[in-house]
């Protein structure tokens, strides 16, 4: 048995323990019940149960969630709707979420999937200062699909 202050109080039968804990206000836990013979505490467990909340509640806080945004291109894009997909990429790997770069295939442009894996290396070299990718482009259907993970920055911050 173990009082609300940590202390060892020996071993004590239930009845014991349970008007040791009812005297004093506190809940009697069973804390180790495979061992022999059982622990318990006596504790006031609502107020535990408060600190169990409010350390994770703290945890999930600093918790970082990094989402996954979407970058789609053409095999047709121009140079100019190129560099603003690829400055949007880049600001989406600077807030720290990763980027899922998809191209779709129109019609028979299927039959030439080297210019979508050209353009896809394009703009792995554009946003290359920000993010690493994470999955290599792969094709799923009609649509080639690449990850870029946010490159660790250790200076910034």
């Amino acid at each position: 048995m173990i009082d609300e202050n940590n202390g060892q109080l020996g071993i004590m039968s239930l009845n014991d323990a349970k008007t040791y804990a009812y005297d004093k206000n506190l809940d009697l836990v069973l804390i180790a019940p495979t061992a022999q013979p059982p622990v318990c505490r006596a504790m006031d467990y609502g107020k535990y149960r408060y600190e169990i909340d409010k350390k994770e509640k703290e945890a999930k806080k600093k918790q970082q969630t990094v989402e996954v945004k979407e970058v789609q291109l053409s095999c047709r894009i121009d140079t100019h709707d190129f560099e603003t997909k690829a400055n949007r990429a880049i600001k989406f790997l600077q807030e720290g979420n990763k980027v899922r770069v998809s191209l779709r295939f129109k019609g028979r442009e299927i039959a030439h999937q080297e210019l979508g894996r050209d353009m896809l290396a394009r703009f792995e070299e554009a946003v290359s200062e920000f993010g690493t990718v994470d999955k290599k482009p792969a094709l799923d259907g009609r649509q080639l699909t690449m990850f870029i993970a946010p490159v660790k920055n250790t200076a910034a911050k």
